[in-house]
């Protein structure tokens, strides 16, 4: 097995403070605030100037990978402070008008496809949910956070058992940060 020593930077912007201490990282600007624990193994995290520093001497491939990972995790957390998440769902009914509105942590849908019972979604913390007319915007400075709300409201109108040629009813993600779908 090949050991390699492993450095990656991450760039700090102006304006962002990111405090590293044992295994938890602390990212904030203005009025956001975001904190994350990661389980470092034999990396270090080092801050230098306006670079932060993943390290590690005589690693091999997972170290390498978990470098990454925890690269791609903290660049989430300073890119949710400059600005946030949007993800973006569309409310589509061809057999019966649905009703989706936000009620205290979650959404409630009803009359989806004529059922008499109401579906709900959970809306995760620090999550804002938006409904206006046949859109639906989730919006927060934590990436995991609102993705994982906008897959809540699609599982809440998931169709089995039925045709989803002829049943095309639901909501579903048309946008996502980064890509459009």
């Amino acid at each position: 097995m090949v050991k390699i020593d492993i450095v990656k930077t991450i760039e700090i912007p102006e304006g962002v403070v990111v405090d590293v201490s044992g295994d938890s990282v602390k990212v904030k600007k203005d009025d956001k605030n975001l904190e994350r624990k990661f389980s470092f193994g034999k990396l270090k995290i080092e801050k230098q100037d306006n670079q932060l520093k993943v390290s590690c001497k005589k690693g091999g491939k997972r170290e390498k990978k978990l470098a990454g990972t925890i690269v791609a995790h903290i660049q989430n957390m300073i890119k949710g402070v400059c600005e946030d998440f949007v993800y973006k769902l569309e409310i589509c009914n061809v057999h019966f008008p649905m009703n989706v509105k936000v009620e205290g942590d979650g959404i409630v849908i009803k009359s989806f496809l004529g059922e008499s019972i109401d579906r709900y979604s959970k809306i995760l913390p620090e999550v804002k949910v938006d409904v206006k007319g046949n859109e639906i915007t989730v919006s927060s400075s934590n990436r995991e956070a609102a993705g994982q709300t906008a897959a809540n409201i699609e599982k809440a109108t998931r169709l089995t058992g039925r045709d989803r040629r002829i049943f095309q009813d639901g909501i579903f993600i048309t946008e996502k940060p980064g890509r459009d779908l």
